[in-house]
């Protein structure tokens, strides 16, 4: 960029701040016309396309200025924001990364990429880029939250408080740091300070018109006050977005008002699945796990090399269909003194990728697998195995004194032959919980596990009777078995299950586990106060109350709800 900008670039500013827009552009295009490479007028240029609307046209402005200064800070960092703020995350992913390459010391793209990837789920890696904004900035505000809020759903609460109120010291003013300063405190089971930070930023946002009304009906339905909590609901209308209308649908059902409970949770997960753009794409299932079933057969699996064993803590994998009980199960384990939890761990999903760029041909996963059976590539399930614990280790997961580490990632069971493949001999446990209880319990959280089906009660069944054929069929073939446990059993007979799934690990006994309640970690999950609380079952059966909702899906869903071993 030019020392200071022409004076057609300033008379454009001048109208633009004036709201001719059309006289901005008429001016810009007038600079470029005699100078197409000046950066002062490109960039006024996109900040007119962007205000109209006009993503493409901003997009190409961006891209011109980054493709005539390749290293150009603004271009580089509105392009990402530009791309991220219109839900375009693969697109804003790689100009992160690019901005990150061409200014690896710019606070900016180390932030811009923070963001990206604590979307993303991959949490460590977001931390680093945040920590090194704030090396690069010193202490601001906006790196501090992203920073807190990254720390907060890696269970790393007393950090994530240490950068919160940092940066509520810096911005005092800010009612939304106040508001996350709370759930921090909340998730430290410190409800006095976690009221005390909730009526501040109340206060603030009543000046700012910010409601944390939701918030507030959130601390008093896990304090067991439903009806506190939705009348505060209902008198603030205005509240009434899809995660409201989902929280009320909640409440309702709490106090047993089951008809008016469904009818908000079909209500506001339709609408949570329009605001996302999100569908679940039955055809597209059913195409992959043709392909899975057709090309993972026991012969195939017989012929396909399998990886050694690498020293170091090893993964315990908790499979099973989101709510039905992987959070307890892996809460219960982190007790033990020679097990750290890894929580829902983003690796194996990235095996696909991995097995694109090392294996020849133009088939697609998993028909690229049998490019396995060479000589030369027998090697590719060692790099899996080295992949997934390379990665572990950047989570903080292969610490001294561990033994263990659990990956509790949601329907996992998809791509068990490749863990079977990169880790033949380690644990395996399938959670297994009455059907239509999972089904409604998907269908009271906004979760988006499963291709998406968990915003209709007949895409949950969809899913979970397609997952329920490719499980039965790898069962079939895999030859080594996991442990199946089920939900009702565990909490009916919780020491004896403690122990046999103890065991089947090869771990002792340790009182702790029976105890995990009063474990101090907190469960990044929906429902992490359950796990904080004695085990009750109160959440069992609770499908009975919607039975008449589940009539007519009774004759696809049934044979799962019998093959699992439960009553129709």
């Amino acid at each position: 960029m030019t020392a200071s900008p022409h004076p057609l670039v300033l008379k454009g500013r001048q109208a633009f701040q004036a709201g001719d827009v059309s006289g901005a552009l008429s001016l810009c295009g007038m600079r470029l016309n005699e100078a197409p490479t000046d950066g002062h007028a490109l960039e006024l240029k996109a900040v007119i396309q962007t205000s109209r609307g006009d993503v493409r046209g901003a997009e190409a402005t961006l891209r011109l200025a980054i493709d005539h200064d390749p290293a150009s800070d603004w271009a580089l960092n509105d392009l990402t924001q530009l791309l991220h703020n219109n839900g375009q995350a693969l697109a804003a992913e790689i100009a992160a990364r690019e901005a990150l390459i061409q200014r690896p010391e710019d606070p900016q793209a180390h932030l811009q990429l923070a963001v990206i990837l604590g979307e993303k789920g991959d949490l460590p890696a977001a931390e680093f880029h945040s920590r090194r904004a704030l090396d690069l900035a010193g202490s601001h505000p906006q790196i501090l939250i992203t920073l807190g809020l990254c720390l907060y759903r890696q269970g790393r609460i007393d950090d994530a408080l240490s950068a919160l109120l940092e940066a509520h010291r810096l911005q005092p003013e800010q009612a939304q740091v106040m508001a996350h300063i709370s759930r921090a405190y909340e998730a430290r089971r410190d409800m006095a300070d976690a009221y005390i930070w909730l009526e501040r930023a109340e206060a603030q946002g009543r000046k700012t018109g910010e409601s944390f009304t939701l918030q507030r009906a959130l601390y008093l339905r896990h304090a067991e006050q439903p009806k506190q909590a939705l009348d505060l609901i209902e008198s603030t209308p205005d509240t009434l977005a899809p995660p409201a209308m989902l929280e009320r649908a909640v409440l309702l059902d709490k106090l047993g008002r089951h008809d008016e409970a469904m009818q908000g949770f079909v209500t506001a997960k339709a609408r949570l699945a329009q605001d996302m753009g999100v569908r679940y794409e039955a055809t597209r299932v059913a195409h992959e796990y043709a392909a899975l079933t057709d090309f993972f057969t026991a012969e195939r699996m017989q012929n396909l090399p399998k990886a050694t064993v690498r020293q170091g803590p090893q993964p315990i994998f908790i499979l099973g269909f989101p709510r039905s009980g992987s959070t307890m199960i892996e809460q219960m384990l982190d007790a033990h003194p020679h097990v750290s939890a890894g929580g829902e761990l983003p690796f194996v999903a990235e095996w696909q990728k991995l097995i694109a760029d090392l294996l020849p041909g133009a088939k697609p996963y998993p028909e690229r697998l049998a490019q396995m059976q060479a000589a030369d590539l027998h090697h590719v399930a060692g790099v899996l195995r080295d992949h997934y614990l390379d990665r572990a280790e950047t989570y903080g997961l292969l610490g001294e004194g561990k033994t263990f580490f659990t990956d509790r990632m949601p329907l996992n069971d998809v791509h068990l032959p490749l863990i079977r493949l990169a880790f033949p001999q380690s644990t395996v446990i399938r959670m297994v919980r009455h059907p239509l209880d999972v089904a409604l319990s998907m269908l009271s959280h906004n979760l988006t596990h499963g291709y998406h089906c968990g915003y209709k009660i007949e895409t949950i069944i969809a899913h979970k009777v397609a997952m329920q054929a490719l499980n039965t069929h790898y069962d079939a073939v895999l030859g080594h078995p996991a442990l199946i446990l089920r939900y009702e059993d565990f909490i009916a007979e919780q020491k004896g299950h403690t122990l046999r799934v103890l065991g089947h690990i090869g771990l002792g006994f340790h009182e702790a586990t029976l105890r995990f309640h009063t474990h101090q970690r907190h469960a990044p999950t929906p429902t992490y106060t359950q796990v904080s609380r004695p085990l009750n079952d109160r959440s069992i059966g609770r499908w009975k109350a919607y039975e008449r909702f589940f009539v007519p899906f009774m004759d696809e869903i049934g044979p799962v709800i019998e093959a699992l071993g439960y009553r129709l």
